[in-house]
């Protein structure tokens, strides 16, 4: 086992998050000492892994496994109750816990579960995506989707812990790699151009999940998570950057009924926000260039058909982060410079888009 990087998000309720190799093999360490069940919540492929997880915390813990469907389609209101009914059946209490094995979906899905299951049981989050590391594990969101639209339903319920083992990223396609630089790239625009240059550097070593620059990567960007989260953890005003790109992206993923990449939907929506930034009046248009150019060399897309215009429109008008009708969207004074711009003009909205319609 590799030396393990400690990342500390500062609460209430703090906790951290511990990046390194070989770290499921010492999870009962971060487990609540007082905690008799464990819920493992977990999608088919890691079956195995669930399975080992069982057998290696025999006699410390009762192991109780929840596979569920993978990516978005873990995030339905059946498959909660499907997680509180196991819940229910074998007396889960408050000192219980749930662990959440799996990409970005699961661990949302298992931090909701958490959350509501007795008003908040503890829930530790152990990711197997690069999108599940730097995101989604981290911070406390949790949610679920509904037919309206993506995360409408959730709660904020910070982890007890975040566990990071890069080892779990053996056998995941590079593709799934990839798309989860997109969540990568943005903490660069938004707050630390270092890793925008690594990425230019040599994106073939950057992406190549055995460099010390991918964990250096990983770590940034969780780094970026748990700054913003600890200064906002509700979402009340700075913890609202973190939604760069993700208005747009959101409601392309609604779209393509969930069958999209989270990573590549985030990509064109961060074309479309430097492109409403550049329109605004901020952001230099030679940044606008470096973002194409950026998800470009990720294989990313940066595009999306133009027809789509007025049904993406409408389900941004129901994003939740609109506020009295008026939509809300994080752009860029410059790299690192984050603002939100409030009440766009539709027509400048379809303006930046135009630049992304294909």
């Amino acid at each position: 086992m590799t030396e393990t990087t400690v990342i500390p998000v500062s609460g209430p309720p703090a906790y951290d998050v511990l990046v390194g190799r070989g770290l499921l093999a010492d999870l009962s360490a971060v487990l609540p000492p007082a905690a008799a069940k464990v819920l493992v919540i977990h999608a088919p492929p890691l079956a195995a892994k669930a399975e080992a997880l069982r057998e290696q915390l025999a006699g410390r813990v009762e192991v109780l496994l929840a596979e569920v469907p993978d990516a978005e389609g873990a995030k339905r209101i059946e498959v909660a109750a499907f997680c509180w009914q196991i819940m229910g059946q074998t007396d889960f209490t408050r000192t219980d816990a749930v662990v959440g094995l799996g990409g970005g979906a699961t661990t949302d899905l298992a931090g909701f579960v958490a959350a509501t299951w007795l008003r908040g049981v503890p829930v530790i989050q152990v990711p197997t995506t690069v999108l599940g590391m730097v995101d989604a594990a981290v911070g406390g969101k949790t949610g679920i989707n509904t037919a309206e639209g993506k995360n409408l339903v959730g709660a904020f319920w910070a982890p007890a812990a975040v566990v990071v083992d890069l080892d779990l990223l053996e056998g995941l396609p590079q593709n799934e790699i990839l798309a989860g630089f997109a969540e990568v790239v943005k903490c660069g625009f938004i707050a630390d151009p270092a890793i925008l240059e690594l990425l230019e550097a040599d994106v073939t070593v950057a992406t190549d999940r055995e460099s010390p620059v991918f964990r250096e990567l990983i770590e940034r960007s969780i780094r970026v998570k748990a700054t913003v989260v600890s200064d906002d953890f509700t979402e009340q005003g700075r913890r609202e950057i973190l939604n760069y790109g993700h208005t747009l992206g959101h409601a392309i993923e609604h779209a393509e009924r969930y069958r999209w990449r989270h990573g590549a939907a985030i990509s064109i929506g961060m074309v479309f926000a430097a492109e409403l930034s550049h329109l605004a009046g901020s952001l230099p248009a030679e940044q606008v260039d470096r973002t194409r150019r950026i998800l470009a060399s990720l294989t990313l897309p940066t595009g999306y058909p133009l027809g789509r215009w007025k049904t993406l429109l409408a389900t941004m008008q129901r994003d939740k982060k609109a506020r009295a009708g008026m939509l809300r969207f994080i752009v860029l004074d410059d790299v690192a410079r984050p603002r939100v711009l409030n009440g766009t003009d539709e027509s400048m909205l379809f303006a930046a888009y135009q630049e992304v319609g294909e």
